[in-house]
């Protein structure tokens, strides 16, 4: 039981220096929350002025929704995924990755910390934004399931959790442009999950990637949930296959950043300020 506390501690603990980080760099979070509800409300916009851009009627306020969705559910991801992903380059950055590595805490702890930072972080981030996005759109939630697509947002964290593990990799690996490699994973995701569009649109190769990506089912089960209010007997597809992505997902994500870790350690590459 001791060590359960004191692993508990330790957890808590790096979650209380990442929200110290985000208290210190107030001024960049502010630029940062100003660029995303801007990037939203954009992408909104456009969902809002379709039926003009088109000269055809379009149900404005399903497509409005339908965008909105993809928009939220989108951040969230992308907000946990970078957290962990550049958890080695905040190190670097911050001047700690030695002592960080070579203090006497579990990896796996020091990455719960950071997995449970990046989910409340994400959550409250795209929190503020779904406020702020209300003020200008009606949003009919009469018939969302809320509960269901919370569960559902919530089993993919799992898999971006493990995809962010991976990707953290790389600015372990490449010092002076790991953390930007991180954005080309990003970037395929965006592409193939269907955010702001239905799968169904993409070539027949990329349909087949659609159906790798976590977020493909988090943003068919949200939109299920949200804009049909869809059950959770509807949704128990979504979820169970999320949580088994996530489960597979997590492990690998430790096995290659071990194997990163100890290349790192071996080939002296902690100690570079990239």
């Amino acid at each position: 039981m001791s060590i359960i506390i004191r692993e508990a501690r330790a957890t808590y603990a790096f979650v209380e220096r990442n929200f110290n980080l985000v208290r210190r760099y107030w001024g960049w979070e502010i630029v940062w929350l100003a660029y995303s509800i801007a990037n939203s409300l954009s992408i909104t916009f456009i969902g809002a002025g379709m039926e003009q851009v088109s000269g055809v009627p379009v149900d404005t306020t399903r497509l409005v929704f339908y965008l909105l969705i993809g928009t939220l559910v989108w951040h969230y991801l992308s907000v946990v995924f970078d957290n962990i992903s550049e958890m080695i380059a905040w190190e670097r950055w911050e001047g700690t990755i030695e002592y960080t590595f070579m203090a006497p805490v579990h990896r796996i702890t020091h990455m719960a910390g950071t997995c449970v930072f990046s989910t409340i972080y994400a959550l409250l981030h795209t929190g503020i934004i779904l406020v702020v996005v209300a003020f200008f759109f009606h949003i009919d939630l009469a018939k969302a399931n809320l509960l269901g697509g919370l569960v559902v947002i919530l089993s993919g964290s799992l898999s971006f959790i493990g995809l962010g593990i991976m990707a953290a990799v790389l600015p372990l690996l490449f010092t002076e442009r790991g953390a930007q490699m991180t954005h080309v994973i990003q970037a395929v995701l965006l592409l193939i999950s269907g955010i702001y569009y239905p799968i169904e649109v993409l070539p027949d190769w990329l349909q087949v990637m659609a159906r790798l990506s976590p977020a493909t089912y988090v943003l068919e089960g949200m939109r299920a949930a949200l804009l049909e209010g869809a059950g959770f007997d509807a949704l128990v597809g979504y979820i169970v296959l999320l949580l088994v992505s996530g489960t597979i997902a997590i492990p690998i994500g430790l096995v290659v950043f071990r194997w990163g870790e100890r290349y790192a350690k071996r080939t002296g590459r902690l100690k570079r300020s990239g």
